[in-house]
C-alpha cells in the first residue's frame, strides 16, 4: 500500500509524553491541564446523560449552543452569527481544522503557513491535494513578515491560515497586523482559517483581535474555537467553527461524512455552562497568575525569555546553557533531569533556535518543582 502520509510518524508531543511517562519526569510538554475541572461542569454533564441526552445530537450541534456560541461571539467581538447555518460543533478544534481545509483545497492549491505550526496543518493540506507554502516567523519576536506574505501569493493561492494566540510562542496578532491580513486576503480573494483555540488566554491587557472583528475576514473566514482549552477539558474533544453561510454551507458537507455529530451530553453541558460569561472571561487572569508563578521562579536561571501574550505556553531560550539541538536537549532534560518539554524545531521545518516550549497549564505544586530543575542547570 502507498502511504498518503509517508513522512508522517508519532507526533513530538506522543514522542514526549512517552519519554516523560517512562522516566518519571514532569510533563509539561503536552498541551493539557493536569489540574481538577470546574465541580459544576462535571454535574452538568451527568446531568444530561441522567436525562437520557445520549443519542445522536443534530448534525451541526445543538441549537442551544450554537445559540451560546453565536451570543458570545457578538459580546466578544461585535460580530454576529446565524446559529441556524452560520456554526457548527465539531469533534475539537483539530477535526473543524481538518474539515475547512478540505472544504476549501482542491488538488493543486496552495495553503499558506507560517512556522512554528501546530501539526496538524500540513498534513491535512496534504490529504487535499494542496501545496503548503511555509512562511518562517521572524525570531525572537515571532512576527510575521507581511511583505513576504504578498510576494509568496500565486495564482494558485487558496487559503491563509494563522493562529492567534499562537502555539508555540505566545505571539498575539496585533490590529495592525490583521488590518494587513484583511487587505491581502481581500485583494487576493483568498480564504483566511483561523486558529483561535487560545482566544480567552490573554495577558496583560492584550486584546485578542479575533478575524470575526473585521469585515472583509469575517466574510471570507474559517474560525477555530476549542471548549476543551477554554474549559480544561482537552479529554472531550468539543470545538466548534464559525464561518459566514456561504462557507458553512459546504463545511457541513465534510463535517456529516466525517463525524456527522458529536457528544449531545457534553454539549448539553457546555450550553448551560456558557450562561455565565465569567467562566470565559475570568481565564485570561487565571492563567496569568501561573505564567507568572512559573517565570518569577526561573528569574534568576540560565533561560532567557520573552513573556507569553498567550495562550498556555512559554518558551525558553537555552543558548546559554548548552550548543545541544533542541531535540537532543529536551530527550535528555527528560531522562536525566525529569522535565519534559517540547523542541519547537519539529514545527520549523528543521530550523533550530535553541528554544524549548513549556506548558504551564499545570498545579501548582508541578510549576514549582518544574521551576527548582531548571534553576540548576
Amino acid at each position: 500500500m502507498i502511504s498518503k502520509l509517508p513522512n508522517v510518524t508519532d507526533s513530538i508531543f506522543t514522542i514526549m509524553s512517552r519519554l516523560s511517562q517512562e522516566h518519571g519526569a514532569i510533563n509539561l510538554a503536552q498541551g493539557f491541564p493536569n489540574f481538577s475541572v470546574d465541580p459544576i461542569l462535571k454535574d452538568l454533564h451527568i446531568k444530561a446523560i441522567q436525562e437520557d441526552k445520549n443519542q445522536y445530537a443534530p448534525m451541526a450541534g445543538l441549537l442551544s449552543l450554537r445559540a451560546a456560541i453565536s451570543n458570545m461571539t457578538q459580546q466578544q467581538h461585535k460580530a454576529f452569527y446565524n446559529p441556524e447555518n452560520e456554526i457548527c460543533l465539531t469533534a475539537g478544534a483539530t477535526q473543524a481544522i481538518y474539515c475547512a481545509i478540505q472544504t476549501v483545497v482542491h488538488p493543486g492549491d496552495e495553503v499558506i503557513i507560517f512556522t512554528p505550526a501546530y501539526d496538524c496543518y500540513e498534513p491535512a493540506i496534504q490529504l487535499a491535494g494542496g501545496k503548503t507554502i511555509s512562511i518562517p516567523m521572524t525570531l525572537p519576536d515571532f512576527t510575521i513578515d507581511w511583505q513576504e506574505v504578498k510576494d509568496k501569493i500565486t495564482s494558485r493561492t487558496k487559503m491563509i491560515m494563522i493562529n492567534t494566540p499562537h502555539n508555540p510562542s505566545g505571539n498575539v496578532l496585533s490590529h495592525q497586523d490583521m488590518l494587513i491580513l484583511e487587505e491581502i486576503v481581500v485583494t487576493n480573494n483568498l480564504v483566511l482559517l483561523s486558529d483561535e483555540v487560545y482566544e480567552h488566554i490573554i495577558y496583560d491587557g492584550i486584546q485578542h483581535r479575533s478575524a470575526a472583528r473585521y469585515r472583509g475576514l469575517l466574510e471570507r473566514s474559517f474560525i477555530t474555537g476549542s471548549f476543551g482549552k477554554t474549559f480544561h477539558v482537552t479529554g472531550w474533544k468539543m470545538g466548534y467553527c464559525l464561518a459566514p453561510r456561504h462557507l458553512m454551507e459546504e463545511f457541513y458537507k465534510i463535517h456529516q461524512y466525517m463525524v456527522f455529530c458529536v457528544s449531545h451530553p457534553v454539549q448539553d453541558a457546555m450550553a448551560h455552562y456558557l450562561q455565565k460569561p465569567e467562566r470565559y472571561l475570568d481565564l485570561g487572569k487565571f492563567y496569568q497568575r501561573k505564567r507568572g508563578l512559573f517565570l518569577n521562579l526561573i528569574q534568576e536561571s540560565k533561560f532567557t525569555f520573552k513573556p507569553a501574550q498567550g495562550s498556555y505556553f512559554q518558551l525558553l531560550d537555552y543558548s546559554a546553557i548548552t550548543d545541544e539541538g533542541d531535540f537532543d536537549f529536551a530527550r535528555r532534560l527528560t531522562i536525566e533531569h525529569k522535565i519534559a518539554s517540547i523542541p519547537i524545531s519539529v514545527f520549523m521545518n528543521g530550523a533550530d533556535p535553541k528554544i524549548l516550549r513549556f506548558c504551564f497549564a499545570k498545579k501548582d505544586e508541578d510549576i514549582i518543582a518544574a521551576a527548582k530543575i531548571l534553576n540548576s542547570l
